[in-house]
């Protein structure tokens, strides 16, 4: 069904879609604010050197995709076009960010193959929900 603003109807889904990206996106924030809130001395030594090796521009990156994907996600939810290209950059934050542990020296050395799961399956989360955000501006559903 059509709104008055030429606006196509989303399926259901897409708003359960939507607020599960909020969530995802919330939930990476979260773990950015704890990040840069946790004084590395407090850590276990093994966490701690893996904090310490971290560059900067690691960081800032982190920062980018929690940041920007949340105001992606919203603004998805919200059913605005400028998500997708939010959503994107967030993407390409989050390969910069993790692409950090495999050209890093120090980094490369402090983590196994087995840790790198976890940073595989959060990208691809994030290729999700930029895929769909993608799909419904194409789709029509977003304004």
């Amino acid at each position: 069904m059509d709104d008055e603003r030429g606006l196509i109807a989303a399926p259901p889904w897409f708003t359960l879609a939507a607020i599960a990206a909020v969530l995802f996106e919330a939930f990476g924030a979260y773990t950015y604010w704890a990040h840069v809130s946790t004084d590395p001395a407090s850590l276990p030594i093994d966490q701690r050197d893996l904090v310490l090796a971290m560059p900067a521009w690691m960081t800032g990156a982190y920062a980018v995709a929690v940041w920007v994907g949340l105001a992606g996600a919203v603004l998805l939810l919200m059913r605005r076009r400028v998500s997708a290209p939010l959503l994107l950059v967030s993407l390409l934050a989050g390969i910069v960010q993790f692409g950090a542990l495999l050209v890093v020296p120090a980094l490369r050395n402090l983590v196994g193959s087995d840790d790198l799961l976890v940073p595989f399956v959060i990208l691809l989360a994030c290729y999700a929900i930029w895929h769909l955000a993608w799909q419904a501006r194409r789709w029509g559903w977003l304004r």
